[in-house]
């Protein structure tokens, strides 16, 4: 381990370390879902699709979870959903933000007659209910993995863009700009430059949320057979599978719905940490 990589992982264990105990859990939690996502293949015990004993097998040490309506290990199934729920997430995410932050950008920096089109366009596009639209768009499309990250991308990105064009404004007319537009500096290098440095933290804060945002959304539409597709795990799909042991007092259902909410609070955990932080203010 060189110097530089020393010094970064003492940093970064003085940060964790100087963080309150409900980001440090946060962190905790979000840490072993990407290593479950990363090595589910050698975590799980059998494979994502594969039926290893019949419906609805009650929790033991051959299944330690039991089985669900096919006769799949709930395990297993839980390990690849954190794979395929969570990395289409992500990408869905980042993509969005290419997409509304860059739109955003542009908007703000630019102003005049740019501004409004491309704000009118994201207010058609916002002034339909999210789940609807993408409900709609879904079943003229097909509920393809690409599809479903293009459609929620696309649709995701308008919130984006709404965020990311309110504090560009505000940082549009600052000193700074202006001593740079004086300089004569192009555009791109004003946004890329001066005006993105500048509302990186609340992007970033605002990228924690809108996650939880497209996380939620992908499941609910898995949930509801429009999302991720059979036989690929997905913790949406898994609790309507189990949904029917409810009805006999099985707790099953309840195990990919909790690893749902656990995700959501635990990001949610660490992004009010880091607004906090990034604000400045002291306890």
């Amino acid at each position: 381990m060189t110097f530089m990589q020393a010094s970064t992982l003492k940093k970064g264990v003085s940060k964790f370390a100087s963080a309150p105990l409900s980001a440090q859990f946060g962190m905790v939690v979000i840490a072993l879902y990407i290593v479950a996502a990363v090595f589910a293949p050698q975590l799980a015990p059998y494979g994502e699709a594969q039926i290893v004993g019949s419906q609805f097998e009650p929790w033991s040490s051959t299944f330690w979870l039991g089985t669900d309506n096919l006769g799949r290990d709930m395990f297993t199934r839980l390990l690849y959903g954190a794979r395929n729920t969570i990395g289409i997430a992500l990408i869905t995410t980042l993509l969005a933000f290419s997409i509304g932050s860059t739109a955003g950008l542009v908007a703000a920096t630019f102003g005049g007659w740019t501004d409004q089109l491309l704000s009118r366009v994201i207010d058609i596009l916002m002034s339909i209910p999210q789940l609807i639209f993408a409900l709609l768009l879904l079943s003229i499309f097909g509920t393809s993995t690409t599809s479903l990250i293009l459609i929620i991308a696309v649709l995701d990105s308008t919130r984006v863009f709404r965020l990311c064009r309110a504090v560009a404004i505000n940082a549009a007319v600052s000193d700074y700009v202006e001593a740079a537009r004086l300089r004569g500096e192009g555009p791109i290098w004003i946004m890329s430059r001066e005006i993105l440095p500048n509302i990186l933290p609340t992007l970033i804060a605002e990228f924690g949320l809108r996650f939880c945002f497209v996380f939620l959304l992908i499941s609910g539409l898995s949930f509801l057979g429009l999302g991720i597709q059979p036989p690929t795990s997905d913790w949406g799909s898994m609790v309507r599978d189990s949904a029917t042991l409810i009805v006999y007092a099985d707790t099953t259902p309840l195990l990919p719905a909790g690893a749902i909410a656990l995700l959501a609070v635990a990001v949610n955990l660490v992004v009010d940490w880091f607004l906090h932080a990034a604000s400045g203010l002291k306890d």
